[in-house]
């Protein structure tokens, strides 16, 4: 082998370690910022429908669930119960709510599959808002970045990059993970740039894309 074609291959070892160092570290991120975005909305709904006396029971079933779903390790298994019974037979909001913290649950318990699965359902479900079957779609795409079919993944995240999105920023902020997974450096500087100069994009948004900027050898 040349001498230049080691140097090439020690290269590329290093720019694929290096990518996956980033996943790891801001991947999770990207995912939790989404999934604090979608409590707040699922606990706030469920009050504000426990608050004007409407579908009593099913507000109940669903703060004690989410109460539990926060708590201890030992009390999703039993959240878990309370949303699978609200999705089965709630209206429809609650339907949809608490299939999104079900999801979150099976992938707290290493059931991807699991959620993957309650995603795809939210997201195909022609009933459910809009945007929360954005969210699920969302979701779906930042959970498979690190090992899900590039083409896939930005097929679910590009539609949520247009103007008036409510997941604009973090779509952006996963197709530049994407990016870099795929090894395409220079379009994931590119895409951290401009989402590290929007100042419509929420602070933590600017400010990993500033990080994995500054990791990326681009600057911030």
């Amino acid at each position: 082998m040349a001498v230049p074609d080691i140097f090439d291959e020690v290269a590329e070892d290093l720019r694929a370690e290096r990518n996956r160092s980033l996943l790891k570290r801001y991947g999770g991120l990207l995912i939790v910022a989404a999934v604090l975005v979608i409590a707040g909305v699922g606990g706030y709904e469920a009050w504000r429908q426990y608050a004007t006396g409407r579908s009593d029971k099913q507000a109940g079933v669903f703060l004690d669930a989410q109460r539990l779903a926060d708590g201890p390790a030992a009390g999703r298994l039993a959240a878990l119960s309370g949303f699978t019974q609200l999705s089965q037979d709630g209206s429809a909001g609650y339907r949809t709510l608490s299939r999104l913290r079900a999801a979150a649950i099976k992938v707290d318990s290493a059931d991807l599959p699991g959620a993957l699965l309650l995603w795809n359902d939210v997201a195909a479900d022609s009933g459910a808002d809009p945007i929360m079957r954005d969210f699920a779609n969302l979701q779906w795409a930042l959970h498979e970045i690190d090992a899900g079919e590039p083409a896939l993944v930005s097929a679910r995240l590009l539609p949520l990059t247009g103007e008036g999105s409510a997941w604009k920023s973090l779509a952006e902020e996963g197709q530049a993970m994407l990016a870099i997974r795929e090894g395409q450096i220079d379009t994931a500087r590119n895409m951290l740039k401009r989402l590290a100069a929007d100042i419509t994009a929420p602070d933590g948004v600017r400010g990993r894309a500033g990080g994995l900027l500054q990791q990326l050898g681009g600057g911030a």
